[in-house]
C-alpha cells in the first residue's frame, strides 16, 4: 500500500556497496516502484541485459543525448565511462503517480539535487570500508587497476554521506531494501 505521494528517490553510494543488488531486490519484492534505467557507455557485464540493467550506448549516442538535453543527469564515473539518466521516462512515471527510484553515483545525485530539489536522497553505506573492499574484490569484475581506481573514488564518496537525507547501511540486502521502501513511503512501518 502506498502511504505517501509519489516522488523521485535517488539512491547513491560507493562502488560495490550493493546499489544494484538492493535495486534488484526492490524490483523483485516491490513491483509498484519503478526503477529508472540509466544509459552508459561501458560494456555490459556478464548477465546484464540491455534495457533492463542499463541502456548500453555508444559514446556518440551518449553525446547526442547530452546535447539534446535528454538526460536528467550524467557523469563520467571512475574517470572512464559515462552514465546518465534519461529524463523522459522519470517524468512520465512521476506524472502518472508512481514512486520512482534512481540508482546513481554521487556526481549524478548532486546534479539531480540541482534539477529536482524535491527528490529524496538516500545514501547506501557499507557496514565498514573493509567489507566494501571484500565485496569489490569478491565481485571479480574489475582488474587490479580498476579496483584501485574504484576504491579511491569510494573514499571520496563515503565522505559525502552527510549530503543525503537518509543513510541506510547495507548489512543485509532484504533489511536495507525494506528500510529503503519505508523511507520512500511505499510501505508504512
Amino acid at each position: 500500500m502506498t502511504t505517501t505521494p509519489a516522488r523521485l528517490t535517488v539512491l547513491a553510494g560507493p562502488t560495490a556497496v550493493g546499489k544494484g543488488t538492493v535495486s534488484a531486490d526492490v524490483r523483485d519484492r516491490y513491483p509498484q516502484v519503478w526503477l529508472s534505467v540509466s544509459a552508459t557507455t561501458r560494456p555490459a557485464r556478464p548477465g546484464e541485459i540491455d534495457g533492463v540493467h542499463y541502456h548500453f550506448v555508444s559514446a556518440d549516442e551518449f553525446e547526442r543525448m547530452v546535447e539534446a538535453g535528454e538526460l536528467l543527469e550524467w557523469a563520467i564515473v571512475h574517470g572512464v565511462h559515462r552514465y546518465g539518466t534519461p529524463r523522459g521516462p522519470v517524468r512520465q512515471r512521476l506524472d502518472a503517480g508512481q514512486h520512482a527510484l534512481l540508482e546513481i553515483d554521487l556526481q549524478g545525485a548532486r546534479q539531480v539535487r540541482q534539477t529536482m530539489p524535491d527528490a529524496q536522497f538516500v545514501f547506501l553505506a557499507p557496514p565498514s570500508f573493509d567489507e566494501l573492499v571484500r565485496r569489490l574484490v569478491g565481485r571479480g569484475t574489475e582488474d587490479e587497476a580498476e579496483r584501485e581506481r574504484r576504491l579511491q573514488t569510494a573514499r571520496v564518496e563515503l565522505a559525502a554521506a552527510s549530503e543525503f537525507d537518509h543513510v541506510i547501511v547495507n548489512d543485509d540486502v532484504h533489511r536495507a531494501t525494506d528500510e529503503l521502501v519505508r523511507v520512500m513511503g511505499v510501505v508504512s512501518g
